[in-house]
């Protein structure tokens, strides 16, 4: 049985947000406001279908999806992009994959303890944020 990803998770750290930010091609202004931000993850997971609200002072979003299945992902209001996006299993991490215009965009989400693990990549850049179950 996967891990249970369920709860509301806060941001205890977050390295290389702005390279990575840098990689998605977002304004200097944006990123700078980005990186400031300590935003919390509300996750529900029922079986194979997630819904994952990543919330802050300065920008919200959500993302609702299931396992195995393709959809499209609109970044509209963050770099303004969209992509053909795909979450599957790797044992107990939740492993994005998304297609588009930025080369090796994706993320994986692990749990290790009462630890959420987020690591986001883009066009080689690596990002890792760590989260504290509430």
């Amino acid at each position: 049985m996967p891990a249970d990803y369920n709860g509301c998770w806060k941001m205890i750290s977050n390295e290389n947000f702005d390279k990575y930010l840098k990689a998605l091609d977002i304004n200097v202004a944006i990123r700078k406001i980005a990186t400031m931000m300590k935003p919390d993850k509300d996750i529900t997971q029922d079986g194979n279908h997630f819904i994952i609200k990543t919330l802050s002072s300065f920008k919200n979003y959500s993302i609702d999806f299931v396992i195995g299945q393709e959809f499209e992902e609109d970044f509209t209001g963050l770099d303004n992009r969209k992509c053909k996006t795909t979450i599957t299993w790797d044992r107990e991490k939740l492993v994005c994959v998304q297609k588009g215009e930025i080369e090796g965009r994706g993320w994986t989400h692990w749990i290790d303890g009462k630890e959420l693990h987020l690591e986001l990549t883009a066009a080689g850049v690596v990002s890792k944020q760590v989260f504290k179950k509430a």
